[in-house]
């Protein structure tokens, strides 16, 4: 039988763990495409072929797209919604990881007449955060609470900002600008980044901070539930230093004057924190997830909470964001190369979160990859 054939688009932090991953199963034939050289370079295994392409071009891409049978979407979150778009107007099944804006449901119907099918967020939060809250959800007959705490730490900690990014300081401040959106009573509500902060125990770490963050995306809409938050951790302390920044301008686009030059505070910081916050080669980060679900069934009122604990694998020299994100997603890879899904359409994680086989593919996949999800269930 021949292989099937699958491409990653973009060969960032993410891509080269997902192909290293894929093709080590042996059952596929694996290709990364970027336009960075340096990129490209890193994927060493010469059986994984590498193409420098220009992926904002939709004529490049689409003749690229067109003899795989697969397609993994992690492109940089400016070009992933028309990258989808774009996958989806060939009549190719994605994967996707991309982080932007835009609602890809709007696809929905654009990927059902190409029957193809489409999983959205397949990450580590939102994505794996989503297909769990979905499964807890589906256990219970009325949901009070879903919480949810991630963050991505340095474990050793360093003066002054106890923090290490493996995305740009950009992409990261974004998340300290946006108003975050939480659902309290059923209603959307609308609070200011940063606030609202809680102390909570983790073991092999102890105390962290969580505070309030825009990231429950496609949860507001697709489960239920009376209140409904998601929160960042990070080291104590860590919120008010980020105030201090975002209180007196350091974070603002609009470019001012210096010296009879404009610049852009974002990004002059920025490029400041771009070397202090930087994860250097062979630092070991921790990717620290808790998801908390309360509510109703027959039996009385129930908490599921499920708990992540993962670190740097100095042996594949794989950070562990991107081997908690991109290991969600080569799972979600196969389960659609085996046909375990096969509903066309644009989905996101909490459906898939319905079915238990899923859940259980999944989860055992990342075990064997040594990122494990405890659960609990108890009563309250």
């Amino acid at each position: 039988m021949e292989k099937k054939k699958v491409i990653i688009l973009g060969a960032g932090l993410v891509g080269r763990p997902m192909a290293l991953d894929l093709f080590g199963d042996g059952t596929y034939k694996i290709a990364v495409a970027d336009l960075s050289k340096q990129a490209l370079d890193q994927i060493e295994e010469s059986g994984i072929l590498k193409i420098r392409t220009d992926l904002s071009e939709e004529n490049e891409l689409k003749a690229l797209v067109t003899d795989y049978d697969l397609i993994v979407n992690a492109v940089p979150g400016s070009l992933g919604y028309r990258t989808l778009k774009w996958c989806v107007e060939e009549g190719k099944d994605v994967v996707d990881i991309a982080f932007y804006p835009e609602d890809p449901l709007e696809f929905d119907k654009l990927a059902k007449e190409k029957n193809v099918r489409v999983i959205c967020d397949m990450g580590v939060a939102p994505g794996m955060s989503n297909l769990l809250a979905g499964y807890a959800v589906s256990q219970l007959d009325e949901v009070e609470k879903i919480a949810i705490y991630v963050g991505g730490l340095p474990k050793v900690r360093t003066k002054p900002w106890e923090y290490k990014a493996v995305f740009s300081p950009a992409d990261v401040i974004e998340e300290y600008t946006r108003p975050a959106r939480l659902i309290e009573s059923g209603e959307i509500v609308t609070k200011p980044p940063l606030t609202e902060i809680e102390l909570l125990e983790f073991d092999r770490i102890g105390t962290l901070e969580a505070f309030n963050s825009d990231g429950l995306r496609s949860l507001m809409f697709t489960l239920k539930a009376k209140h409904m938050k998601e929160k960042t951790l990070r080291y104590p302390g860590y919120a008010e230093k980020i105030r201090l920044l975002s209180d007196n301008g350091f974070f603002e686009k609009e470019e001012i004057e210096i010296n009879g030059r404009q610049v852009s505070p974002l990004e002059m910081t920025s490029k400041l924190l771009f070397d202090q916050w930087k994860l250097q080669p062979g630092e070991v980060d921790l990717t620290v997830m808790r998801i908390i679900v309360e509510g109703k069934h027959e039996k009385g009122n129930a908490r599921y909470t499920f708990d992540l604990h993962d670190e740097y694998d100095p042996k594949s020299n794989i950070h562990s964001m991107a081997r908690t994100t991109g290991y969600s997603a080569t799972m979600a890879v196969r389960m659609l190369l085996k046909d375990i899904y096969t509903t066309p359409g644009i989905t996101v994680p909490e459906y898939l979160g319905k079915n238990r086989q899923i859940v259980d593919f999944i989860l055992d996949g990342l075990k064997e990859r040594g990122i494990v999800y405890k659960m609990r269930l108890e009563k309250i």
